[in-house]
């Protein structure tokens, strides 16, 4: 008789009293979190401490067993009951002080439910949940300054992430359409959600570092975000004149830079994982060869030196999030289309082409065909040769509008980076003459043929 009554009690009743340990460790947090602010604050504050919470987290878990014997019914009875005594206590509490925040209220009422939901058996989720609003609680002072900081231009920005990522991402077809299926909705709108993402990521690490915290570091933050447009804003300082260090502008555009080669491995390894072992090599030398030219050039200036602001202008514009949507879609159908015309040649041809006016369009699409469609030593050649490429661009630019200064300082390690890429891909294996080899082919064709 004894053996089964530990049976039962170990079967049954053992479950409802894991779960009623954890509704009241569930209350006990929301409790411990409250007590301490009000601690701090008496006047203010709901007078709701550690044994109301941990009694109402143990109330929501016998609402749960109620709810699981007799039905959900019972649960619903039993929460009016607590929102009925819940608000009693706010309103004469709310006489009394003058105090009108509901927090406090609020997360009684969430502390029940979630007791309730973990003795229905849902345990790790409601434990992970009490814990992130105990989090939210306690940064409430974080939270309000980040908050008082927080202009019209981010807000929209945030407003706009949540509708390209969670509104519209959703409910996008997961096919091929189009010419050779080659256009994925789903996959291609989430690619421009990915690079969204890095960019409103790299606009608030500026945001939050400081325009002024030192060119290296800010560069580095603000290449998250756009890498081209920094380039580009330093090139108009050098012609502006608004200051006369080249060296330090320089340093600014090679640091920008150098968030290229970390970006493309984030982007490979969200679309293609197996990518990302054969690229990192080539990508940590070209990434070596950028940086220490730049630190040098920091190190010549004085490092302790400000110098000329960084700055990134918008958050997230979705205008240029659907314009780099239409690029990607295009890039993505011409590299389909150059991989079955011309194979391995057309694909690398493409890269260098594309490479010059996105580099993140270029990579997505390479990445997105996959081993069946591009094999991983061709796809990593693109890759490379579309990096070059746009540092061909960016040193052009550089000159010209920043001067053969500053184009000089920036040309030769982001050439140079692109060159040593290519020439470790040529030592590394002996597919690369094989790759280049169509490569050579197929130009040699196009010159032949216009010539006739």
């Amino acid at each position: 008789m004894i053996s089964e009554m530990d049976a039962s009690i170990t079967s049954d009743e053992g479950q409802a009293l894991v779960g009623l340990a954890i509704a009241l460790a569930i209350g006990l947090l929301f409790g411990l979190e409250r007590g301490w602010h009000g601690q701090l604050d008496r006047d203010t504050e709901w007078p709701a401490g550690v044994r109301t919470f941990g009694l109402i987290g143990l109330l929501g878990g016998v609402a749960g067993l109620f709810a699981g014997a007799l039905g959900p019914g019972v649960f619903g009875l039993m929460f009016l009951a607590v929102v009925a005594v819940v608000i009693a206590a706010y309103l004469v509490d709310a006489r009394a002080t003058g105090h009108t925040g509901i927090t406090s209220l609020v997360a009684a009422l969430l502390a029940f439910v979630l007791a309730t939901l973990a003795v229905l058996g849902h345990r790790t989720t409601a434990a992970s949940a009490a814990v992130v609003a105990t989090l939210l609680l306690g940064f409430k002072p974080q939270l309000h300054a980040w908050v008082a900081k927080l202009d019209r231009d981010e807000l929209q920005a945030t407003l706009k992430l949540l509708v390209i990522s969670i509104v519209l991402l959703p409910v996008l077809p997961d096919r091929g359409l189009g010419p050779l299926a080659a256009l994925n909705p789903y996959q291609l709108w989430w690619m421009v959600v990915l690079i969204a993402g890095i960019s409103y990521l790299g606009y608030f690490a500026v945001r939050i570092a400081g325009p002024r915290k030192g060119v290296v570091a800010t560069s580095l933050l603000a290449g998250l975000a756009s890498s081209t447009a920094l380039t580009l804003q330093m090139a108009r300082l050098a012609r502006d004149g608004r200051t006369g260090d080249v060296d330090l502008l320089a340093a600014g555009v090679l640091m920008a830079n150098v968030t290229l080669f970390p970006r493309i491995l984030v982007i490979v390894a969200a679309v293609r994982p197996t990518l990302v072992v054969a690229l990192l090599p080539a990508l940590l030398l070209m990434a070596l060869v950028t940086a220490l030219p730049g630190l040098v050039l920091w190190w010549r200036r004085g490092s302790g030196s400000e110098g000329a602001a960084v700055r990134v202008d918008n958050p997230l514009s979705l205008g240029l999030a659907l314009r780099f949507g239409i690029l990607l879609a295009a890039v993505m159908l011409l590299a389909r289309l150059a991989a079955e015309a011309f194979g391995d040649a057309g694909v690398l041809v493409l890269a260098v082409v594309s490479g010059i006016a996105d580099l993140n369009a270029i990579t997505l699409s390479i990445a997105e065909m996959g081993d069946a469609a591009v094999a991983t030593s061709v796809a990593v050649l693109a890759i490379v040769a579309a990096t070059t490429a746009n540092a061909l661009f960016k040193t052009t630019a550089c000159t010209l509008i920043g001067g053969l200064r500053l184009g000089l300082r920036v040309g030769v390690p982001l050439v140079g980076a692109g060159l040593a890429g290519l020439a470790l891909i040529w030592l590394w294996g002996s597919d690369a003459a094989r790759l280049t080899a169509p490569l050579a082919r197929f130009v040699t064709g196009l010159v032949g043929g216009g010539g006739g």
